[in-house]
């Protein structure tokens, strides 16, 4: 079979076998994946790995079956990645015996199997579980420039937004075959044109929009396309520090959910917005004005999955994707002060607040004040992932409230602001 994309002799070598008919199967794969979409060549990965499957799910049994073929084969990543979070967290999110029954045997009845797999392929350790693996304490923070070969749309969105990195938006078990191959077919925002923006985003709100809800904005607008956000300085300043990042780590969430956002420049701010200003525009550039009355319009347009659309919210998940070292201490002021405005010592609901493990070791250790307040204050923390949680069931006939446009976009979980979080889970309804 002929293939358009040009092979250099090493990789000519591998596609004919001599690394093993598994990793020829791997390389045969990555180069049909880069010509569906164009690609010339491969390119080398330059850091770290992302695997976005992390549950131990029955129905998954190929996902399993193909993970064990490279294990035989000898092959694994090249360097330590991470992956998604876990599903359950027995402990820290409360299951009845009949759900924790279906989830052990039933539903994710793989989970030791895979994550046994996991650790031969070369994941980092026993930690590595999160959405938020370019955060500083979990140590997978890709450089600017970089290479990835990454799943998961937060992830990428942000490494390519916020750190200046390039990746695509690739799907599971891809981004494990270019993790062990080494190598990525080069195609759209691997290239200097296609991360050029095709849209303008005017952000023109009388106060700091809430980053979830204008990020759904965007997404919702432009889809897959890459838009450059003009206004939005104002409220958030010019410089990445960890508020900031953390506000984007959000906003972007939003708009890899709500659309296929892999990728926004923000005018004075993000790495390549700096670097190289509004020449990043493409000159057919798009605008799409974003005020106080559109991002009303476009959380009025949310609708209710709830079965009973009056019933009384019985769990709050805040922290999708996982809450910043940063963000665990403003939540804390946040509760804290909303219970004394509400006269109360303790919160009014299951509230669930998620971080990745290290950021949770790294919060105990360094900031225990703030820890121990929220312990007190009846809030849980976990490192699970609320959206796989949710995705069954048993879970899915829950009246979940979040913070998250990502979570309400993929489960039955109602959207409310953070301040709205706040207010409703202290007081125990809406």
């Amino acid at each position: 079979m002929e293939y358009k994309m040009i092979l250099t002799p090493e990789e000519e070598a591998i596609l004919n076998g001599s690394q093993g008919e598994t990793m020829a199967k791997v390389i045969k794969t990555l180069i049909l994946y880069g010509e569906t979409f164009g690609a010339k060549r491969f390119v080398d990965v330059t850091a770290p790995g992302h695997v976005v499957t992390s549950f131990g799910i029955s129905v998954m049994s190929p996902v399993f079956n193909i993970t064990q073929e490279l294990i035989d084969a000898g092959l694994k990543a090249k360097a330590p990645f991470t992956v998604d979070p876990r599903p359950i967290d027995y402990a820290n999110v409360k299951c009845n015996p009949i759900e924790k029954l279906i989830f052990s045997k039933i539903l994710y009845g793989e989970q030791a199997r895979y994550e046994a797999q996991l650790r031969k392929l070369g994941l980092k350790d026993q930690n590595a579980f999160t959405c938020a693996c370019y955060l500083d304490q979990v140590g997978n923070t890709p450089k600017k420039g970089d290479i990835l070969s990454w799943a998961e749309s937060s992830a990428v969105v942000y490494a390519n937004s916020v750190i200046g990195a390039r990746c695509n938006r690739n799907s599971g078990i891809i981004e494990l075959f270019g993790m062990i191959l080494g190598k990525v077919p080069e195609f759209d925002l691997l290239t200097d044109e296609d991360r050029k923006a095709k849209w303008i985003i005017e952000v023109k709100t009388s106060k700091k929009p809430e980053a979830q809800v204008l990020g759904s904005a965007i997404g919702l607008k432009v889809m897959e396309d890459v838009p450059y956000i003009k206004g939005l300085n104002q409220f958030i300043g010019t410089t990445l520090d960890d508020e900031t990042k953390s506000y984007l780590k959000d906003m972007g969430a939003a708009t890899a959910s709500n659309g296929a956002v892999g990728l926004y420049h923000v005018e004075n701010l993000t790495p390549e917005a700096v670097e190289f200003g509004e020449d990043i525009i493409n000159k057919d550039a798009k605008v799409y004005v974003i005020d106080d009355a559109e991002l009303e319009r476009v959380k009025a347009s949310y609708p209710v999955m709830w079965k009973d659309p009056n019933g009384k919210p019985d769990r709050c998940f805040i922290g999708c994707p996982h809450l910043t070292y940063a963000q665990l201490g403003e939540w804390t002021d946040k509760f804290e002060a909303e219970l004394k405005k509400q006269g109360k010592t303790k919160v009014g609901m299951n509230t669930i607040m998620t971080t990745a493990p290290d950021v949770l070791e790294a919060f105990k250790a360094g900031d225990k004040a703030h820890y121990d307040k929220l312990v007190k204050m009846g809030i849980h923390l976990t490192s699970i992932c609320p959206l796989m949680y949710m995705n069954n069931p048993l879970c899915g006939k829950k009246n979940v409230i979040t913070n998250s446009n990502k979570l309400r976009t993929y489960t039955t979980s109602r959207y409310y602001t953070n301040n709205e979080i706040c207010e409703i889970a202290v007081k125990g309804e809406i």
